[in-house]
């Protein structure tokens, strides 16, 4: 098994020593020649705006979008979360997604940098202990389409600013910031995080990851 790892911006050699410690051999892709022969692909955390002009530029948004259409499963991490997502509040008006998890997404929805934090989350999917998680001017979910599971929740940051709901008429349910909002979550071979689990020692998202992608193997 190889998975790459896009290598444009962000956490890339955290969630590339991730894996090594899982035994995964992983690839940097930062040209579009890098992409195939990869069983799946991690979109780490980052500045999703910037990452986004990146990809144009690089040549990678087409045949990458292509891949993820096609079922390559991808993991995407803070930015990359944004990057997945359907729809992004608060976004550059010309910013790229893939539209690959029916979810709507606002950018630094639990605030800036002053307001990131860390906490312990209740993951029934990775079972005991809880998992530590690191926030840092994480993105929120706005709304999640009914085909979305919800694999964990978090309450947010007390400096976090208001949020409203997105999504319309589409079947699905809007989520509120007052409250618990979804922070892992998954759709099919799609799987996004607010947080950043490349950055602590608990290994189990990027196993959960793993085993994503030897189920469609199969």
């Amino acid at each position: 098994m190889k998975i790459g790892v896009l290598a444009l911006q962000g956490d890339v050699a955290e969630h590339r020593r991730a894996l090594a410690d899982l035994g995964i051999d992983s690839r940097p892709v930062r040209r579009p020649p890098e992409l195939p022969g990869v069983d799946g692909i991690i979109l780490p955390g980052g500045e999703s705006t910037t990452m986004s002009m990146l990809l144009e530029s690089s040549g990678l948004l087409e045949p990458l979008g292509k891949e993820i259409a096609a079922g390559l499963p991808v993991f995407g991490t803070c930015a990359g979360m944004i990057l997945l997502g359907t729809s992004v509040v608060d976004g550059r008006g010309d910013q790229n997604v893939f539209g690959a998890i029916d979810i709507s997404v606002r950018r630094n929805g639990y605030g800036r940098q002053l307001a990131s934090f860390e906490c312990d989350l209740d993951v029934a999917a990775l079972g005991a202990p809880p998992l530590h998680a690191v926030f840092i001017r994480a993105p929120v979910v706005d709304w999640v389409g009914a085909a979305v599971e919800v694999l964990a929740v978090a309450e947010p940051s007390p400096d976090a600013g208001g949020a409203g709901g997105a999504g319309g008429d589409r079947p699905g349910r809007l989520t509120d910031t007052p409250t618990a909002t979804p922070v892992l979550c998954r759709q099919g071979p799609v799987l996004v995080a607010a947080f950043h689990p490349e950055l602590t020692g608990d290994r189990r998202v990027h196993r959960l990851f793993v085993s994503m992608i030897e189920e469609r193997g199969r």
